[in-house]
């Protein structure tokens, strides 16, 4: 199979995000893929990205998706910029790896998936975390029965873009007409992780809260309004029986940004990191089981690694792994990796969760200590 040559929207060495932290040490660490060209919004950044990657550099995507060296196209802009680029490349019959929100809603993201089959090429979407090999070694504990029947299942995160203080050019993400927020970034890829290790919900409700009704912009002090909510609980049945119960709050918290124990009826598995976004977590892994009093480390396998030693660490780890794992399933002709069919239904598993979610400011409990009362008394 010849090289797989890819282009990435997106990767501007002059303001470095995270198609140049990620994305482009992934393609260079597999030797199936080749980078071929990288796109940017200005000529002076398209200039700085040609002399950086020594490829074809373009200011706009459509001469990216044009080029006949490119195979697959890659999308790492802003997520209200995904549709029209993903549905130009697939217009195009390009392969596409898109970020994860696939688009700003589930509307869109059912119309790319729709384009896509028309199209006849594969497509990826950015989640990731099910490749970390903490996540794949704790799947295969729990399908050998290592921990029993699951009980339940709680984790807590920090969605640590969502604090107080943020720049200029992030501050779009506190706007939540934009489509990205803790529940459809840091919480989906949580949820989608967990859903890999432990099956999909059966039924999953959820509560959320604007708590920083302001946020204060650094670059030249000045505040914006709030309409993103920064706290997110949702709570829900696993198909297995088995209780769900995630909550991510917005910041980073001085204590764990990440804590999520799996406890079964003959053992627990808890996994640990300082940082809260799952799909890039450097994780610790502990268990016990049987007759252990208290958890311990586990030593993790990593067979990616020992097939591909080149892999990288950091914050490009899981991706890499994720087009390795993509790569595969060209060779063999499976799908194993998330496409756009999954993502429309992690779409609408957020749809599903703010339907059957209560907003704090919509309603308030009277109190429960009245002893005339019939119950707790609910007011608009």
């Amino acid at each position: 199979m010849e090289k797989i040559g890819v282009g990435v929207i997106g990767a501007s060495p002059l303001s470095p995000g995270w198609a140049v932290a990620a994305h482009i040490p992934a393609i260079q660490a597999l030797s199936q893929f080749e980078l071929r060209a990288v796109s940017t919004s200005r000529r002076d950044s398209a200039d700085a990205a040609r002399n950086t990657f020594d490829v074809a550099a373009y200011d706009n995507a459509e001469d990216l998706i044009r080029d006949p060296a490119v195979d697959l196209v890659v999308v790492t802009v802003r997520v209200a910029k995904h549709f029209p680029i993903v549905e130009e490349a697939l217009r195009a019959r390009k392969m596409v790896f898109c970020e994860w929100p696939l688009g700003v809603n589930t509307a869109e993201a059912t119309v790319l998936k729709a384009k896509a089959g028309d199209a006849g090429v594969r497509t990826v979407v950015g989640l990731q975390a099910r490749f970390s090999p903490q996540v794949q070694f704790a799947r295969q504990l729990v399908d050998d029965g290592y921990i029993g029947d699951v009980l339940s299942t709680s984790l807590v995160g920090s969605a640590s873009s969502w604090g107080g203080v943020t720049t200029q050019s992030n501050s779009y993400i506190f706007d939540d007409a934009n489509g990205v927020s803790p529940l459809s970034v840091s919480m989906l890829h949580a949820l989608d992780a967990l859903n890999f290790i432990l099956g999909d919900f059966e039924s999953v409700s959820g509560v959320s809260a604007v708590r920083r009704p302001i946020v204060r912009i650094a670059d030249d002090d000045s505040i914006r309004r709030v309409t993103t909510p920064d706290q997110v609980a949702v709570c829900g049945r696993l198909k297995s029986g088995a209780i769900a119960s995630i909550v991510y709050r917005g910041g980073q918290s001085r204590g764990s940004n990440l804590f999520w124990e799996i406890n079964g009826s003959d053992g627990d598995l808890v996994f640990h990191s300082n940082v809260g976004n799952i799909q890039v977590a450097d994780l610790r892994l502990q268990a016990g089981h049987g007759n252990d009093n208290q958890v311990s480390d586990l030593s993790v396998p990593d067979p990616d690694k020992e097939r591909v030693p080149a892999l990288p660490g950091g914050m490009s780890s899981n991706v890499a792994r994720l087009y390795m794992h993509f790569v595969r399933d060209l060779y063999d002709g499976t799908r194993t990796v998330p496409d756009f069919a999954h993502a429309v239904t992690r779409h609408e598993l957020i749809d599903h969760i703010k339907r059957e979610s209560t907003n704090f400011d919509s309603c308030r409990f009277d109190s429960f200590a009245n002893p005339g009362s019939q119950g707790p008394r609910y007011e608009s």
